[in-house]
């Protein structure tokens, strides 16, 4: 390794190489292409700096005079980009490096002057250097080593093209090294047309991935998720925090709702320019704001210093994106934290992520607001400056206080003055975890009921039957499983003395339905399945279809108390019904019930009867007119009569079947003969 990059680690207090770094330099792998897969915050960007130093340099230990870049470094975003210059620049600042940079957003003007003064090291996007090179404003023909970070995403993101465009206009001995968190087909494919003979290198840390993390799932109350975030931050109070959102409008809501609250935060989007943003991470780095809401824009190449905490406020949308978020903290060695907010809506959804990303959270709930304060009074008596001496000018200040004040109210005053400086704890709404739901109805009693799905039982029906017999409230009833002959009810066991001595001792909820206690808690019945329409009396083999219409028992003697309706219409025969007269089989005609005081018709909704052909009555078109014209017989025809054709004035009469003719007349000027004239 080059001294002056010896130099350089040691004075940024390197003692020694993460696994990653480690591997890409091992002497045998010198001026090799390299395809490397490691986790995100495990050192890749020094080490990709270490790996190219032989290359670049030769046998020097500092570079010549800066003219066309030597090495080239791609990233996916903007801010990737500007962390690996800054990285780089530490680190080959003792080689006389020169560095600069080609991002979108950034005024080109600067990006071309910085190219002609000359660079050793340029640092870029895809987008932007596809634009510099069809501009003519950056000569890549010298090119020692081409890096690729985080190849993964630039694939993603649609970037094949200009990678292919950049990598094409390089040379063909240079060195090539891929880095990706994973390798996925199309990484392997692009590894296989553009490196050479590639050492494949996959570093994995002990414990796991992201074992330096602490991931907790988060339980919140339904549209309580914001207020969840406040109780975090304000009980971890980490120097830095991110908490990552999927929209832009989620970003703005957040970052008004908190800073409402009295919290330091910058926002982090796509709308906002690059030195909006730049001044964002500015301001996070030099203490100004300790909160940043971002969006997935954020998710890769964000390196904040005593960045301790990450807020998922919004699920991610794949596990890909759940690692690089929560990547942004636990790196370098140092413990990270990340919490995902989780709705009772969106709690499968965090158990597949968590298992897609082959990791392990811990679920809770949200911090308290007694929790808050209990861990405010730990951290104000834990304080450093209750062990700093006193100066002269605070002993005379307070020799003062304690002449006017007892030191109760001089205590009282402290802790006021500690909690007015950071916003009050939200109360948080109770939420029940998932494993507890079926314990949450509390001390119960069960009760049978004679009656099951072979009268139709069902728990609409059933519930306010319940509720009225019983003097119980829908709150003070539990389950209720229905089987094929038999019910099931659970009843609040606070309730159920009131229950039995409202129902008497026939204990009867209505007309042949009767209740009777059980011992301990019944075997259930089986949830029942569902069927779909086939053939009738069997279920149809498709998963989908049109179900079954509801057949209802034949007896509905615990029905009668429905009430009949305002019609005093019998439910008997249908005034329309049809019948057949056994009198008349075979002569083809219908007869209906007689109207009540009407005469025999067939209601509207029938269909006309049909007739054979040979029966069918002759068509009375005969002598009718027709705009003027009458009908005629077809000459020679079988008396069948139709409309005939419309001639138009000066048309000859033609046999039928003929086709009609039409003189067409040449416009003037028009009809010359085709072909080569003669000349007279």
């Amino acid at each position: 390794m080059k001294q002056s990059l010896l130099a350089a680690l040691d004075a940024r207090g390197y003692t020694t190489l993460t696994p990653v770094q480690e591997a890409v330099t091992e002497p045998s792998l010198r001026g090799l292409d390299l395809l490397v897969s490691a986790q995100t915050g495990s050192g890749k960007t020094v080490g990709f700096g270490l790996a190219i130093a032989p290359t670049v340099l030769g046998e020097d230990e500092r570079f010549g005079i800066a003219e066309a870049p030597l090495a080239l470094v791609i990233a996916p975003t903007r801010e990737l980009a500007l962390q690996v210059k800054r990285e780089l620049e530490w680190l080959y600042a003792g080689a006389g490096a020169v560095l600069a940079s080609c991002v979108g957003g950034m005024d080109m003007r600067g990006e071309r002057r910085a190219l002609e003064r000359g660079v050793h090291i340029l640092v870029a996007t895809p987008g932007r250097l596809c634009d510099h090179l069809r501009r003519g404003s950056v000569d890549l023909s010298a090119v020692r080593a081409v890096v690729l970070d985080e190849a993964d995403e630039m694939l993603d993101l649609g970037f094949r093209e200009d990678l292919e465009t950049i990598l094409e206009a390089a040379p063909t001995d240079r060195q090539t090294l891929l880095f990706s968190a994973t390798v996925p087909r199309a990484i392997a494919t692009l590894a296989s047309e553009y490196q050479r003979d590639a050492q494949r290198i996959s570093v994995q840390t002990t414990g796991g991935q992201h074992s330096d993390i602490d991931y907790r799932a988060v339980l919140v109350a339904e549209h309580d998720e914001e207020n969840a975030i406040t109780n975090l931050l304000r009980f971890h109070e980490a120097p830095n925090t991110i908490i990552f959102a999927n929209t832009r409008a989620a970003v703005s809501r957040l970052v008004t709702r908190l800073s409402n609250r009295g919290f330091a935060v910058v926002a982090l989007s796509g709308e906002l320019s690059q030195g909006e943003r730049s001044h964002a991470l500015q301001a996070m780095r030099d203490g100004r704001a300790r909160v940043c809401v971002a969006t997935d824009v954020a998710a890769r190449g964000i390196d904040l210093p005593n960045l301790d905490l990450v807020i998922h406020a919004e699920l991610p949308m794949n596990e890909e994106t759940l690692l690089h978020r929560s990547g942004r903290t636990g790196r370098a060695g140092r413990k990270g934290f990340s919490a995902l907010i989780v709705p009772p809506r969106s709690r499968r959804k965090a158990e597949r992520l968590l298992a897609a990303a082959k990791l392990r959270a811990e679920w809770e709930a949200a911090p308290s607001a007694d929790a808050v304060r209990e861990r405010d009074e730990s951290r104000l008596l834990a304080d450093p400056v209750w062990a700093e001496e006193a100066t002269e000018a605070e002993a005379r200040a307070l020799e003062q206080l304690l002449a006017e004040r007892e030191p109760a109210a001089l205590a009282l005053a402290v802790l006021r003055l500690w909690q007015g400086q950071r916003s009050a704890p939200e109360e948080l709404l109770s939420v029940t975890p998932r494993e507890r739901q079926a314990q949450s109805f509390g001390p119960s009693r069960w009760f049978r009921l004679s009656i099951g799905r072979d009268r139709n039982a069902n728990p609409k029906w059933l519930m306010p039957k319940i509720c009225d017999a019983g003097g119980v409230t829908r709150k003070e009833i539990g389950a209720i499983r229905i089987g094929d002959e038999e019910t099931f009810v659970e009843i609040a066991l606070e309730a159920v003395d009131h229950f039995l001595a409202t129902l008497g001792p026939d204990r009867e909820i209505a007309e042949e339905i009767l209740l009777e206690a059980t011992d301990g808690v019944p075997e259930l019945p089986a949830p029942r399945p569902r069927t779909f329409a086939g053939k009738p009396g069997r279920p149809s083999d498709k998963p989908y279809g049109k179900p079954k219409e509801r057949t209802f028992a034949k007896d509905r003697s615990y029905n009668d108390e429905r009430p009949q309706g305002e019609s005093d219409k019998p439910y008997g025969k249908k005034p329309y019904s049809r019948e057949r007269n056994s009198s008349d089989e075979g002569t083809g005609e219908r007869k209906f019930n007689r109207k009540p005081g009407g005469d025999d018709r067939a209601p509207r909704s029938f269909a006309k009867p049909r007739f054979a052909d040979k029966d069918r009555p002759e068509k009375p078109y005969g002598g009718k007119s027709f705009g003027g014209q009458s009908y005629t017989d077809k000459p020679g025809g079988d008396g069948e009569t139709r409309k005939p054709r419309s001639t138009a004035p000066g048309d000859r009469e033609r046999p039928r079947g003929e086709a009609k003719y039409t003189p067409k007349r040449a416009k003037p000027g028009y009809g010359a003969p085709k072909g080569k004239q003669r000349n007279g």
